[in-house]
């Protein structure tokens, strides 16, 4: 629902994002851990389409092209594009949504419940500017009742979780223990505080008449602009590309280390994202705050995700008034702890351990995603990482021995391995040191592929060699024809 608000459309469109997203989407995946539904990440850019067409129901249309367009990547198997992004760069991203997850969760946790507090941006929420205004807004709102709900409801939950009995036992999961704990809190409160407290909007709210007038696809307008067209591609790609990051990150919590076929996982958010547009919701992703708190849980299989969308459906059509007693308190207990969770001070630990090739990615990563959004972020991070990698092309792919021999320097490079075309500013160094009048091997017999960049240079250091009075021999090098540039 909060998604919904925050995109600028119906509540019943996020909603049914949810069950969509368990009821259709875990059955043709095959990922045993992950949860779909409506995605933060895509607020912005669902807003921003529905004011261009001006219409949801325009809208939906673009949804659908998404969907299609998320099929078709399935179908031609372009998923694997997911293997390509850098273990660093998946664990910053973890991290930066559990920083996230954990400041978000705060205010509702000491029972500030101004809706405008995040519109500034998480940055901006801590500048000079805001940050007295801030820091004095909290102290207005805090809520004493709220933040016993937190404490103990967090309290509760890390005993639960730690103590060996009840984790042999797990029949009941930790979060519905709070959850029940914190509606009983709500009503036994008012007891020993001031009723008034404790305010309306510090408990779930979903209206009787929720599903009342669903919105359709208008249909005729599909061909009446190419901007529904253009915003369909771009809400494709975007949920294509933050699916497969979050797949990548939640396989990475398995404990039994299974892998999701990614093209299937497209298949199955495309097959989403086209129900979804059909049946007036909003568009669908997987999750990492659902796949992480699915974990936590103990969840071993996808029932966990289908069994999700059941209960949500079943519960918002049968007993709406019921989850109108859970305090966000609770709820906010429970995200703080799957916050910290991905965010973990071992983990900056661990990264720093294995070297600044390692921690810048995932470091900057983490400030990108904070300081924009999840895609650029990631987009930054994957940059760095391939900085590094291109920097360490740069060292020299090769071995100089230099050796007196019967007053001649004898020299011999030896090429290892693969030599590319980022090799040819150090060979060339290399090659413009070896002495004048010296005898120089050059072997390429081990080598498994030598760029063609590669041969030329060494071809055009043959051809001159001759003038330093340097006699060259070459050994598995394949010599090329060397034109020269006028």
């Amino acid at each position: 629902m909060g998604i919904a608000l925050a995109s600028g459309t119906p509540l019943y469109s996020g909603i049914l994002s949810g069950v969509i997203g368990g009821l259709v989407v875990s059955l043709i995946s095959r990922s045993q851990l992950a949860v779909s539904g409506p995605a933060a990440g895509l607020t912005t850019v669902v807003a921003a389409s529905i004011a261009a067409s001006g219409s949801f129901s325009i809208f939906l249309l673009s949804l659908i092209i998404a969907g299609v367009f998320q099929l078709v990547i399935g179908v031609l198997k372009f998923g694997s594009i997911a293997n390509y992004f850098p273990s660093s760069v998946i664990k910053g991203m973890l991290a930066a949504i559990g920083i996230l997850l954990m400041a978000k969760q705060i205010p509702v946790a000491v029972g500030y419940d101004q809706p405008d507090f995040w519109t500034n941006g998480f940055v901006k929420l801590f500048s000079k500017g805001q940050l007295r205004s801030n820091f004095y807004n909290f102290s207005q709102h805090i809520t004493l009742p709220v933040v016993f709900i937190t404490t103990f409801s967090l309290a509760l939950l890390i005993v639960l979780q730690r103590w060996a009995f009840f984790k042999k036992l797990k029949l009941v999961p930790a979060p519905l223990i709070i959850v029940i704990t914190g509606i009983l809190l709500y009503f036994i409160l008012p007891l020993t505080w001031p009723s008034h407290l404790l305010k309306p909007t510090q408990v779930v709210a979903i209206p009787a008449n929720i599903f009342k007038g669903i919105a359709l696809p208008d249909f005729s307008k599909l061909f009446a602009s190419v901007e529904i067209w253009k915003d369909g591609i771009i809400i494709g790609l975007l949920a294509t590309l933050e699916t497969l990051l979050c797949i990548e990150a939640i396989d990475k919590l398995d404990k039994h280390n299974r892998i999701t076929p990614v093209n299937r996982e497209l298949i199955a958010q495309g097959t989403g994202n086209i129900l979804c547009g059909l049946l007036g919701a909003i568009p669908i992703t997987a999750v990492i705050v659902r796949g992480a708190a699915n974990v936590d849980a103990g969840a071993r299989t996808k029932l966990s995700a289908f069994t999700h969308g059941l209960f949500l459906l079943l519960t918002v059509l049968l007993i709406p008034f019921a989850l109108n007693k859970i305090p966000y308190a609770s709820l906010a207990a429970i995200l703080l702890v799957t916050g910290y969770n991905l965010t973990k001070p071992k983990l900056y630990k661990n990264m720093w351990a294995l070297g600044a090739k390692q921690f810048l990615p995932f470091l900057i990563t983490i400030i990108f995603i904070l300081a924009t959004d999840l895609l650029v972020g990631v987009s930054i991070g994957l940059l760095i990482s391939i900085y590094f990698i291109v920097q360490n092309n740069f060292k020299a792919d090769y071995k100089i021995n230099i050796e007196m021999k019967e007053g001649h320097e004898i020299c011999y490079i030896k090429l290892n391995s693969n030599v590319t075309f980022l090799n040819k500013v150090k060979l060339k160094e290399a090659l413009d040191d070896i002495p004048e009048g010296s005898m120089l091997t050059i072997d390429g017999s081990h080598c498994n592929f030598i760029d063609y960049d590669i041969l030329e240079i060494i071809s055009e250091f043959e051809n001159k060699a001759k003038d330093r009075n340097i006699t060259v021999m070459l050994e598995g090098i394949e010599k090329v024809n060397v034109q020269a540039i006028h």
